[in-house]
């Protein structure tokens, strides 16, 4: 199967990314085509007056990619502007989406809601979905790993290529399926969703003494005071860290101190740190080793490989509507 995904280079990856979307990428790119990109133009949509430097954060964040396990031999890897072709599908695709399908959007309305998004109700933002549905049907993907709130943006993907089908009485594009990805469940510190914008994540390139001081700072039960008291691990972030990092025997361990009240938080929480840093230093260490001059050279004939299949693409779309 053809698999298309892309990220949006706003900032460093952290645990989040990880388990929600790196970890399936991993599994997807052994048994099936898989173009995965940095997704600098939809950075734009709500992140242009943030001055960003999106090509030094795109070539950062397929470093990481890389360093987390992504195979340039198994999976295409590129930036989304370098490939000019999507934004001419792009452009093609907005003379023929009716303006009330992209405003009915749930995803659409939902955001504009947000005080983050309130003052960015820019075209871009209003058509995100049309370049997403580029993204995919350039290059005939069959499937598209999503979280649950991205499926009504597929949905209208589906809808955007059987319009297009139906106008000009040829059928050109794959309707893409998605395949859900699950939710990482893993809090930030601070108990709620890991985010940048929440100053509460564990990011894949943190030193050691960066995940401790951040570890030493997680939420715990509020209700124990003293080291002898019993603890509730249900309701302390450093548990669901244990759950992921540590050990079966090591859960156990750490579960029966804590409800005992015979290991102390702070005993919990550098055991947990420790746990974490096992986990990321490989990454860090791949990471610090990839130099940007590598990366440029990597994607480069990875480039060129995504190229070829979007401008043959394009082409038969020209050909259809010119």
């Amino acid at each position: 199967m053809r698999v298309v995904s892309g990220m949006r280079p706003t900032g460093r990856l952290h645990l989040g990314h990880y388990f929600g979307v790196i970890k399936n990428w991993l599994e997807l790119q052994n048994n099936n085509e898989c173009f995965f990109f940095a997704a600098d133009w939809h950075a734009l949509s709500t992140k242009y007056e943030d001055k960003l430097s999106l090509k030094a954060l795109s070539l950062d964040l397929i470093k990481t990619w890389i360093a987390c396990g992504i195979d340039m031999n198994q999976s295409t890897l590129f930036i989304q502007s370098h490939i000019k072709e999507h934004a001419e599908l792009y452009l093609i695709l907005n003379m023929i989406t009716p303006v009330n399908w992209l405003e009915r959007n749930p995803s659409y309305k939902d955001l504009l809601t947000q005080n983050e998004y309130k003052d960015k109700n820019m075209a871009g933002f209003l058509t995100y979905p049309v370049l997403q549905t580029a993204d995919i049907i350039l290059y005939d993907a069959q499937i598209v790993p999503i979280g649950e709130d991205q499926k009504p943006h597929l949905e209208l993907a589906r809808e955007i290529v059987r319009r297009f089908h139906h106008l000009f009485g040829t059928e050109l594009f794959v309707e893409p399926k998605d395949i859900l990805t699950p939710t990482s469940k893993l809090p930030g510190i601070d108990g709620r969703k890991m985010s940048k914008s929440y100053n509460n994540s564990i990011y894949l390139d943190d030193t050691s003494e960066d995940i401790w001081q951040k570890i030493r700072n997680a939420k715990t039960d509020t209700n124990r005071i003293k080291k002898t008291d019993p603890g509730n691990p249900e309701v302390c972030v450093v548990w669901e860290y244990h759950k992921i990092f540590s050990s079966q025997q090591t859960q156990e361990e750490i579960y029966n101190a804590c409800t005992k009240g015979t290991i102390g938080c702070v005993a919990c929480k550098k055991q947990c740190a420790q746990n974490i840093d096992t986990f990321i230093a490989p990454i860090r260490e791949k990471k610090e080793e990839l130099k940007d001059e590598l990366i440029v050279e990597m994607l480069h004939s990875s480039t060129q490989k995504a190229q070829q299949v979007a401008k043959a693409k394009l082409a038969k779309v020209n050909e259809v509507i010119l």
